[in-house]
C-alpha cells in the first residue's frame, strides 16, 4: 500500500534557491526546479531577474501595502508572510497571508500565518516580509525595492510547506 502514499502529492524534489535582494524589485532562482503538482512531473527553469508578481493569485488582486511604522504614535508598521509556488505552466505566482502588527523591536506581535495555497501551485519558498518603524512609506510586495528603507525580508527554501513559518 506504500505506493498510494504519495498518489496526488505536491511538491518540489529541489530548492529553487530563491534571491530577492537589492535595489530591485526582480528575483531570481539560481537552479532549475523540479516539481510536481497532483502527482505530475513539471521543471522551471533557473531564471535571473525574473519580475515578482504584484497579485495574489488567490484574490487575482494587488497586494495589500505594508503599512510602515510611526512610532510616534506607537506605531510600528507590519509584515506578512509570502508563499512562492508554481503552477503547471511553470509560472511563478505568490500568495500573501494576513498582515500582522509589529512591535518596536520590529518582532510579530502576533506570529503570521500562512496564506491558503491552492491544490494547483507547487511552493517552492516563503518570504517573511516586514515594513518596520524607519519606513519612509508604505511597501508594496513587488514594486518596492528589496533594499527600501525601512523594508526587510527573509526567505526561506522549501519542498513542502512547512507547518508554520519560521519568523525569526
Amino acid at each position: 500500500m506504500e505506493q498510494n502514499v504519495l498518489a496526488g502529492a505536491t511538491f518540489c524534489t529541489n530548492s529553487g534557491l530563491l534571491t530577492a535582494t537589492g535595489a530591485e524589485t526582480v528575483f531570481d532562482t539560481t537552479v532549475d526546479i523540479q516539481y510536481c503538482i497532483d502527482g505530475k512531473a513539471y521543471v522551471y527553469a533557473l531564471n535571473a531577474d525574473e519580475v515578482t508578481p504584484t497579485t495574489d493569485y488567490v484574490t487575482g488582486v494587488a497586494f495589500p501595502v505594508l503599512v510602515g511604522g510611526n512610532s510616534v504614535a506607537g506605531e510600528y508598521g507590519e509584515g506578512a508572510c509570502v508563499v512562492w509556488g508554481l503552477d503547471s505552466d511553470a509560472a511563478v505566482k505568490c500568495v500573501m497571508g494576513e498582515h500582522q502588527a509589529l512591535d518596536s523591536a520590529g518582532n510579530f506581535v502576533v506570529a503570521p500565518q500562512f496564506p491558503t495555497v491552492p491544490k494547483d501551485l507547487c511552493p517552492f519558498a516563503y518570504q517573511i516580509v516586514k515594513a518596520g518603524a524607519t519606513a519612509a512609506t508604505n511597501v508594496a510586495f513587488g514594486t518596492a525595492n528589496w533594499n527600501a528603507t525601512g523594508f526587510t525580508n527573509a526567505i526561506q527554501n522549501i519542498l513542502v510547506m512547512p507547518s508554520r513559518p519560521q519568523t525569526s
